[in-house]
């Protein structure tokens, strides 16, 4: 990209006209944002439907390498910015945590579409991630289910001019020039669920009172019988054949027994397997007896 030294030159040193296009005073600052927001190299990765109105992004129709973004590369170690396209599932957050930490410094993530930003129409789903910024830090959301092109570009005009903010004098800015190595984020345990090895105090701390409070607390082992199996409806009850009286197997027409819990099965005994025959038996002559109430 031409390098304009007018828009460089905002300084309360007034510039001659006749040197205006050969000189500039400027701040560190305001060259090193003006060399990266013209220097935007995404990472080439899509995830879902967004991914095709990225691709369109960058064809010749919109063209975003006016802004000098049209090196998409596909390698993390040449990258300045995530652009996460599409629904981001809890298996596909691995992955992606661990190229992002794979990215050289400055790095910057755009959410691109609901899905990324806020899970879209699969939030709380079972495999979904209700948005990217739960694990990584994002710095420009784009609405839509896809956005378009357009929408696509408004985010990347948005995140250079959040780039010409920062100052080189600020490590809140530029934290990738403190002192020492950065910490890289954390990558997600996949398992029965994802785990942010971030929250693994919090998770340890919550399971060591659900323990205490499992010793302390008073175990009731007998189990309560529903409100609709009450022994009213177990008086007259028919059994399945539908000859208007129990079956002497059945027993339908006494009282369920509360049966004693607090083991495994393999360690009940063959009265309590017998009591839980019975017991089912009654049940279904008191569902038989409802049907043919009902009908």
């Amino acid at each position: 990209m031409e390098l304009n030294l007018q828009e460089l030159s905002t300084t309360q040193y007034p510039v001659p006209a006749d040197m205006a296009n050969n000189v500039a005073i400027t701040s560190l600052s305001k060259l090193y944002n003006w060399g990266r927001r013209n220097s935007m190299w995404p990472m080439l990765f899509g995830l879902a439907c967004c991914a095709i109105e990225m691709i369109a992004t960058a064809s010749s129709r919109f063209d975003f390498s006016r802004f000098g973004m049209e090196v998409m590369r596909a390698t993390p170690r040449q990258s300045d910015l995530m652009i996460v396209s599409g629904t981001v599932t809890k298996k596909m957050i691995v992955p992606i945590v661990r190229l992002y930490n794979q990215m050289p410094e400055p790095k910057y993530v755009l959410a691109m579409g609901a899905c990324a930003s806020g899970g879209g129409p699969f939030k709380e789903g079972y495999n979904v991630v209700s948005g990217i910024d739960k694990y990584l830090p994002t710095d420009v959301y784009v609405p839509g289910c896809p956005p378009t092109p357009q929408a696509l570009l408004f985010g990347m005009i948005a995140l250079q001019k959040k780039i010409d903010g920062e100052s080189l004098s600020l490590m809140d800015d530029v934290p990738w020039y403190g002192v020492g190595p950065s910490e890289p984020t954390p990558v997600p345990i996949l398992g029965p669920d994802i785990i942010d090895p971030r929250q693994m105090d919090m998770i340890r701390r919550r399971a060591e009172s659900g323990a205490r409070q499992a010793d302390t607390a008073v175990m009731d082992v007998s189990r309560e019988l529903p409100a609709w199996r009450s022994p009213a409806l177990a008086t007259g009850a028919v059994a399945e054949g539908g000859s208007g009286t129990a079956t002497a197997s059945a027993e339908a027409t006494g009282e369920l027994t509360a049966i004693p819990g607090g083991k495994a099965p393999w360690e009940e005994s063959e009265e309590i397997y017998e009591q839980r025959r019975i017991n089912a038996l009654r049940r279904k002559a008191i569902r038989a007896s409802r049907r043919t109430q009902e009908g």
